[in-house]
């Protein structure tokens, strides 16, 4: 009886909710719930070789910490008032290589080069957004990464 609760729990969509896409290991990183402001822009660190080396979410007009390993060009995709995310596709190999940002008003954002292995990451909800970001991050770039999804904030 118990093995049966804890596949069940474990097959449960709550946790793959949680999913994380990359190889992993190295140092876990997460983005700070903002129960107050939207996620308004997100900023990728681009390394030598296409490498994913950190990434940066902006909640209303103020920047989270950089999240990952330092060095790289930034680019950067800002949001437009009342867009949201809805889905989230990338790549990787040994680090994350390549993310695809998609928004409510049919813009996309690129950020890397695409290769490896490939992703999509979206809500349980049709009406559920970007709400975080997640992962862990290793001494060359980040090595995982996964997503939190859930109702706009009401204002």
């Amino acid at each position: 009886m118990l093995l049966w609760l804890t596949l069940t729990l474990l097959w449960s969509p709550t946790c793959w909710a949680g999913a994380l896409y990359g190889r992993g290991g190295g140092s876990y990183f997460s983005t700070t719930k903002d129960n107050e402001n939207e996620i308004t822009g997100i900023r990728v660190f681009i390394g030598i070789g296409g490498i994913i080396k950190s990434i940066q979410v902006r909640f209303g007009s103020s920047w989270s910490e950089k999240y990952g390993a330092p060095g790289g060009s930034p680019q950067e995709f800002l949001l437009q008032p009342g867009e949201y995310i809805i889905r989230v596709d990338g790549s990787y190999k040994l680090f994350l290589r390549h993310l695809v940002i998609y928004t409510s008003y049919e813009r996309k954002a690129l950020f890397g080069e695409n290769s490896g292995k490939s992703f999509s990451a979206f809500p349980d909800g049709s009406d559920k957004v970007l709400t975080g970001v997640f992962g862990q991050h290793k001494l060359l770039g980040i090595s995982s990464i996964g997503f939190d999804w859930d109702y706009p904030i009401i204002q």
